[in-house]
């Protein structure tokens, strides 16, 4: 029997499973290995056991099992990642009290039923029909509306707030959620009645923003009604705990499974755009939500794909953001592809949602048909000054440079120096000489990754501990036969030594050796130290070539080696003390000796 909700959410989650659901695993061997979500890397170095259902990066050093993935990767507590598996694997939970449930699972579920309300108004108030007319018109099917759940806020005050407080939420819940504001100046609904908070959507179409599990966690507000001076066409839920716009793609939890099929993450910049990409076929379709293109986002499409195809407005002259953006993708290995309409879609800023609505087969056409995008710089950047004249060359090298100078490989680069050369015409030589000249900008303020995606940093091991940890891995394979080939050894690391000393005892006198009775009837503090040695040992062996004996001879030769070195260490401050005392004798120096001769018979025996 299962005594646990983690017992049975374990015996039904797959580790790979759940983590090919974030990152894109390799099969290799009995394992899988990827690139780490959690620390920029271009050898991966993360690595994955079915078979021990546990996950361990040997550059950054996270690891763990199935919760500690989530809790890491979704940047929540424990509690919040039972929820979420305990989703996935279909369990219900009981019920908590609301007085014991976190502030980010009353965010949500506050979330969540802002999402129904909303829904609800757009099928019966008389707004909302209107605005479910209006996004009809847009081309928007009525099963787009359902899938991804689009509403409409009350056009009144305190609307959603007294949905909310109804069902038992606070005011300053409601707040801290994003959905609603508290009055500077109070505003009056009538001449006796004044209030504190009131809604931050009205009378706007309504677009939920879901995290990677489908959670509603913002929203988009699209005016509708009518539009005040000075009052933007969209709103976003303000940053909170659960929602952060710039560590959020639009539409990737229906994406994500056809971005990796695809291995290409096309990046449009409105809400529309996604749905009616979605609704024509083309899947492997985000947005950004009016932000420019972050290094989290990156991070988490890198997950994903290698392959990047935008469709936002590229000005290869402007120090946009959004150039910017790309230039970050580019310089992190991105294939990063441009989409055009035509020869004068871009400069008509057609939106993708409107050509959908014009003629689907012209979008999947752009689709297979993008522009690279230094190709695509080269084009804008020729069309606008003539590459004959001095200044038209200068202007050129001037806006095509600084993109040359970021792209990560020299080959690459090397091509396109050659392109430049060959249409300005300028010898390569002089365009080499002028890039050495040109400062890439400080991207600092574009950090990897930060918060609660950024890695746990590793404490710097000792040359002991490393040998003494690859010694024990080794001997976990086959210990009845490495403590044969060992005899006599001695570790000082605690962990190991402790394990090593549980070993002994479980394998003295017996034939076989059970590796899972074996970690059953040690102390749990050591499971976590055993698990990362065994998946350290399966990820050596995938990657190498080695003897597994002669491999625990050379380990127990370098700590005897350490080990003798720090005890002639010892001994000779020992002689310096005695000798400055006046109280040496041959015995202390007859070790130190004997030690030495120990050291170079060791030495020699290479």
């Amino acid at each position: 029997m299962l005594n646990s909700p983690i017992d049975e959410i374990k015996s039904r989650l797959d580790i790979s499973d759940l983590i090919q659901g974030y990152v894109r695993l390799q099969k290799t061997g009995a394992n899988f290995r990827a690139r780490c979500p959690f620390h920029s890397e271009k050898t991966p170095s993360f690595f994955v056991s079915p078979s021990r259902q546990i996950f361990k990066c040997f550059g950054c050093g996270v690891g763990g099992n199935i919760f500690e993935f989530v809790m890491k990767m979704e940047g929540v507590e424990f509690r919040d990642a039972l929820k979420i598996l305990a989703q996935k694997a279909g369990i219900e939970l009981q019920k908590q009290d609301p007085k014991i449930q976190t502030e980010r699972e009353r965010s949500l579920e506050i979330c969540e039923l802002a999402c129904k309300l909303y829904q609800h108004q757009l099928e019966i108030s008389e707004n909302g029909k209107k605005a479910k007319e209006y996004l009809l018109g847009r081309g928007i099917s009525e099963e787009s509306i359902k899938l991804w759940r689009v509403g409409f806020s009350p056009d009144a005050w305190r609307g959603l707030l007294g949905f909310l407080q109804d069902r038992g939420y606070k005011a300053d819940e409601i707040e801290k959620a994003g959905l609603a504001i508290r009055s500077g100046q109070e505003v009056k609904e009538s001449e006796s009645q004044r209030v504190n908070f009131y809604d931050r959507f009205r009378g706007r179409i309504m677009f939920p923003i879901f995290d990677i599990n489908g959670q509603v966690i913002g929203f988009g507000g699209r005016v509708f009604l009518s539009k005040k001076e000075g009052e933007p066409k969209y709103i976003n839920t303000p940053q909170t705990l659960i929602y952060d716009k710039s560590r959020v793609l639009y539409g990737l939890n229906n994406a994500k499974v056809e971005i990796r099929q695809k291995d290409s993450c096309i990046l449009v910049e409105g809400y529309t755009d996604v749905i009616m990409s979605h609704q024509a076929g083309v899947k492997n379709v985000v947005a950004t939500s009016g932000t420019a293109l972050t290094p989290y986002q990156l991070t988490i499409i890198k997950r994903y794909a290698e392959n990047i195809l935008t469709c936002f407005d590229m000005d290869p002259a402007g120090d946009t953001a959004t150039k910017r953006g790309v230039d970050m993708a580019i310089q992190q290995g991105f294939n990063v592809k441009v989409i055009t309409f035509g020869p004068t879609t871009l400069e008509k800023k057609q939106d993708p949602a409107d050509l959908i609505k014009e003629n689907p087969k012209k979008w999947e056409e752009a689709i297979v048909a993008p522009k690279g995008i230094i190709e695509f710089y080269f084009e804008r950047t020729f069309a606008k000054f003539d590459s004959k004249t001095p200044d038209g060359k200068k202007n050129i090298a001037k806006i095509i440079l600084p993109v040359l100078k970021k792209i990560p490989s020299h080959i690459e680069q090397s091509h396109w120096i050659g392109e430049l050369s060959s249409r300005i015409g300028a010898r390569e030589e002089d365009i080499i000489e002028d890039l050495k000249k040109i400062t890439v900008d400080d991207l600092a303020e574009y950090p990897e990754s930060g918060g609660d995606q950024s890695a746990i940093p590793l404490q710097a091991k000792s040359r002991r501990e490393i040998f003494e940890e690859r010694l024990l891995a080794l001997l976990l394979k086959e210990p009845i036969k490495g403590f044969e080939v060992l005899g006599e050894f001695d570790c000082s690391t605690p962990s190991v030594k402790e394990i090593i000393a549980n070993l002994k005892t479980q394998t003295a006198g017996v034939s076989d050796f059970n590796y899972t009775a074996f970690k059953a009837g040690l102390p749990q503090n050591l499971h976590p130290c055993l698990d990362s040695l065994v998946l350290e040992e399966e990820f050596i062996g995938a990657t190498e070539d080695m003897d597994a004996c002669q491999e625990l001879k050379l380990c127990n030769r370098q700590i005897k080696l350490l080990n003798l070195r720090e005890k002639l260490l010892d001994l000779e401050n020992e002689i310096k003390k005695l000798e400055s005392e006046g109280k040496l004798d041959d015995n202390i120096i007859g070790e130190f000796n004997r030690l030495s001769q120990d050291l170079m018979m060791i030495e020699a025996s290479r």
